[in-house]
């Protein structure tokens, strides 16, 4: 099976465009459309194909293959400019305290799942997605600036109350996520509810995403993923997926039984060991993030002054 990714890319107007990305080149969907010998597939975004995913998914493989079997030329991936993956998705959930090694780095014990249950907070798509290579000026409100290298689920069909067994059917793929955060806002002591979930987490360029959408079908085991953080050369989060302690169909059941998630929407499924927090350092301005993950890419991030 010709494996395959699904990106925006932005044209020399400024015009997002869909893309599939095959054997290291860029094709634009909407142009190559009328070259494919199958069924016609929604072009204008890819939050329209997230829409109509379970007809859609077919369709590019079949494109990917074709792709693949005439050595069609696209463009180089180096000579294109990439977007968010999915601009904007109707919601953005984040799952907190979610990796057993980044509790025990926390909190100095190991987290017995017996005693939780799955906590997620959400950050506004827009203003806070960006994409890989953009430059994220460190908020004039915070001095600790902290950086959270996540796997997101990208899910592809509407999801109410839905059954752990059926959860992964409703998921289209994944892509990579940073979840900056600002740590000397986490908590406010001049109100009676402690934590300041907009303080810390929503500013602009808050939760870098991309680069892209990496299908569910072309992900051999995503309860096995290498997670890897370097800020300039440091390696700072090196850990796996199967730290997570609840996996991706728990948190579908669990924020569906809450809310409806529909096409697009995006759960950033927590963050390993290696936080800054824990070690107390933090961003400054001139750093380069770099996220490495398992068969879903490289996301990267530039740290400027406000």
């Amino acid at each position: 099976m010709t494996q395959y990714h699904l990106l925006n890319f932005i044209i020399g107007d400024g015009q997002v465009c869909p893309g599939i990305l095959v054997n290291g080149q860029v094709y634009s969907l909407a142009e190559n459309s009328k070259n494919f010998s199958i069924p016609k597939l929604p072009t204008s975004s890819l939050l329209e194909i997230l829409n109509s995913w379970e007809q859609c998914a077919p369709i590019l493989l079949r494109i990917a293959a074709e792709i693949d079997d005439s050595a069609a030329q696209g463009i180089a991936l180096d000579e294109v400019k990439l977007d968010i993956p999915v601009r904007y998705p109707q919601a953005l959930y984040c799952a907190g305290a979610n990796y057993i090694d980044h509790l025990e780095e926390m909190t100095g014990k190991k987290p017995n799942k017996d005693e939780m249950s799955p906590f997620f907070f959400m950050k506004p798509p827009q203003p806070t997605m960006v994409p890989t290579k953009t430059t994220v000026a460190i908020p004039e409100f915070t001095k600790q600036l902290d950086w959270e290298a996540e796997i997101a689920i990208v899910i592809g069909k509407e999801a109410r109350e839905v059954n752990l067994d059926d959860a992964m059917n409703y998921v289209a793929g994944f892509t990579i996520l940073n979840d900056l955060s600002a740590r000397d806002l986490m908590k406010r002591f001049d109100v009676p509810f402690l934590f300041d979930w907009i303080g810390q987490k929503c500013f602009m360029g808050a939760a870098p995403t991309g680069p892209w959408i990496t299908p569910l079908s072309a992900v051999k085991d995503p309860n096995n993923l290498d997670i890897k953080l370097w800020v300039n050369d440091a390696l700072h989060q090196d850990s796996n997926s199967s730290q997570l302690i609840f996996d991706y169909a728990e948190q579908i059941e669990n924020l569906s039984k809450h809310v409806t998630l529909y096409p697009g929407d995006i759960i950033a499924t927590g963050t390993p060991a290696g936080v800054g927090h824990g070690k107390g350092v933090y961003l400054k301005p001139g750093d380069v993030i770099r996220i490495e993950i398992e068969e879903l890419g490289e996301l990267i991030t530039y740290i400027e002054e406000w």
